[in-house]
């Protein structure tokens, strides 16, 4: 190849070659495809490892190297001018959920070789390597926790916690990793990151809802998880006067809906979720006397996740003072909100700018590997739009031009960070 020949290619009119990635989305789609277009190839099954050496057999042909660390992470390397600096990188990815779509992972992965594919075509040397990056086991959905991959990568969680994670037959993440044959030597995190960037399907509907072709994501909202328990007294629903009920689901209703209020007392990142409820003893002719549910509340902030907290708080105290009956809130879990370094948000926004694409500033709402990888190094995500807002599903879907230009944007981004030789 020769490595001159960017000197005549204007850089600022790059461009991948959309078609390209296309193709190499649907074919790695065929890969655990489901009858209703969608795709399932569960982490570290036989279809994983099919997958995982197709990635890797483009990347070799792409002239990259391939480092494989003992999480299963692989690292699919171009090589800098100057191969002593930390890479750029890129990536996300391949595994699915049982139900899953063409795009949710797999997008980000591709875009990566994509990039690497037209720096080739063009001769283009960068200062920096540039790394692309697949995660094992980011959607959780046969072995958790989610994220492992980037977790233990980050060390958020050891590489034994992970190894001994066990799935609904009792196989283990380490077993399958060897049995699979991606159970690398490198120790996770024995790996430098200059930066890290990450190109995803939005999996919501604002970008379409806006129109506009991408998202510059400032960040991951911060999550707080909590079981909430509502105490009143079964009784017979004929004999009992309302004035003199103890009623736990009316008092627990009243609840559900200050969480919905509380999300829109604290805009506009403010979100909050009832998604489980249990009512006792669940029968039509008796009170309820007890009823149990979930509060899912998130924001852009840590300190707006606390001021969601607070506030829930003060209702349900307000609620069990007005009404008599006891209310307990419980945390479960929480997962900080995760800042994206300014310079990639800016590089992002620049490169979407520069390109003539619609561009907004957005948050998500989900978790990817780029929270842990914001933990190591500057990172930052591209979203484009997908139909409906749908994820997680079959009928995932996104436009051939969105693609085309989220790749395009991740190009730029990545060229601004790596260098020029």
């Amino acid at each position: 190849m020769d490595m001159d020949t960017h000197a005549t290619t204007d850089i600022g009119k790059l461009r991948i070659d959309g078609q390209r990635l296309w193709a190499a989305l649907m074919e790695l789609a065929q890969i655990g495809a489901t009858p209703k277009g969608g795709v399932c190839r569960l982490t570290l099954t036989d279809l994983d490892k099919q997958g995982r050496d197709l990635v890797t057999r483009w990347a070799r042909e792409a002239g990259m190297s391939v480092t494989i660390d003992k999480i299963g992470n692989c690292f699919m390397r171009r090589a800098g001018r100057n191969d002593q600096l930390p890479p750029i990188m890129t990536g996300s990815h391949i595994d699915t959920q049982p139900t899953g779509g063409k795009f949710d992972g797999n997008y980000g992965v591709l875009a990566g070789i994509e990039v690497v594919r037209t720096l080739n075509d063009h001769g283009i040397t960068t200062e920096a390597p540039i790394e692309v990056a697949f995660w094992t086991n980011e959607e959780g959905s046969r072995f958790v926790p989610v994220m492992m991959g980037s977790g233990v990568f980050a060390k958020a969680f050891t590489l034994e916690h992970a190894y001994a994670a066990t799935d609904t037959e009792g196989k283990t993440v380490k077993g399958e990793l060897e049995r699979i044959g991606y159970i690398g030597a490198q120790e996770p995190g024995a790996h430098p990151v200059g930066a890290y960037f990450e190109t995803h399907i939005e999996q919501g509907p604002v970008l379409q809802d806006n129109d506009t072709t991408i998202g510059v994501v400032s960040g991951v909202l911060g999550i707080r998880w909590y079981d909430c328990t509502v105490t009143g007294m079964e009784a017979h629903a004929g004999p009992t006067p309302m004035a003199l009920r103890k009623d736990a689901l009316q008092v627990a209703s009243q609840l559900m809906q200050q969480v919905v209020a509380c999300a829109r007392r604290h805009p506009p990142h403010g979100r909050g979720t009832v998604g489980m409820v249990q009512v006792h003893p669940n029968s039509r002719n008796v009170i309820p006397g007890q009823v149990k549910f979930s509060i899912d509340l998130r924001n852009a902030t840590d300190a707006d996740c606390e001021r969601m907290d607070q506030d829930i708080r003060a209702v349900a105290a307000q609620l069990s003072a007005d009404t008599g009956l006891p209310i307990h809130i419980e945390p479960v879990s929480s997962y900080p909100a995760q800042r994206f370094h300014p310079d990639c948000v800016a590089a992002v926004a620049r490169a979407a700018a520069k390109l003539g694409y619609s561009n907004m500033p957005t948050v998500s709402g989900a978790g990817h590997d780029a929270v842990y990888m914001a933990r190591l190094a500057p990172a930052g995500m591209v979203f484009i739009p997908c139909k409906d807002g749908i994820s997680h599903n079959e009928i995932e879907d996104a436009k051939p031009e969105h693609i085309t230009a989220g790749c395009n944007v991740l190009l730029h981004a990545m060229l601004e960070r790596a260098g020029v030789v």
